[in-house]
């Protein structure tokens, strides 16, 4: 098992009117990949699961992140922000990562679920 901690900060940056009028909660995400391994790992692809307060789900599938396929060698670390869209002032994130090794195999590392929130709107 591939030994890759994920952590993730997120911030609120307000509401956003979108092309149909209907506002959304805008929130950044600052990304980071520390790779405790003896190898390096390239992050090849990203896999994401939002949930808004009303339980609707997107799905988010892509190369890389922010348009890198970063290689993170062993002990050293990769940190990536973005942003994300919802509906509601509460959601979450969860997903993974796929990675792959300098033998081409790939394994995935999961992003635990981590809470998307307007300031307050948690009680």
């Amino acid at each position: 098992m591939m030994n890759i901690d994920i952590q993730v900060k997120t911030k609120y940056l307000g509401l956003q009117e979108k092309k149909d009028n209907l506002p959304v909660h805008v929130f950044s995400y600052t990304v980071t990949i520390v790779n405790h391994s003896d190898e390096a790992v390239t992050l090849r692809s990203r896999y994401w699961l939002i949930t808004n307060g009303d339980g609707e789900k997107i799905e988010v599938k892509g190369d890389g992140v922010v348009g890198e396929q970063p290689k993170i060698k062993s002990t050293e670390s990769y940190s990536y922000t973005s942003a994300s869209m919802i509906k509601s002032d509460v959601g979450t994130m969860e997903g993974f990562y796929v990675f792959e090794l300098e033998d081409k195999s790939t394994f995935k590392a999961p992003i635990p679920v981590f809470t998307l929130a307007k300031p307050n709107a948690l009680h």
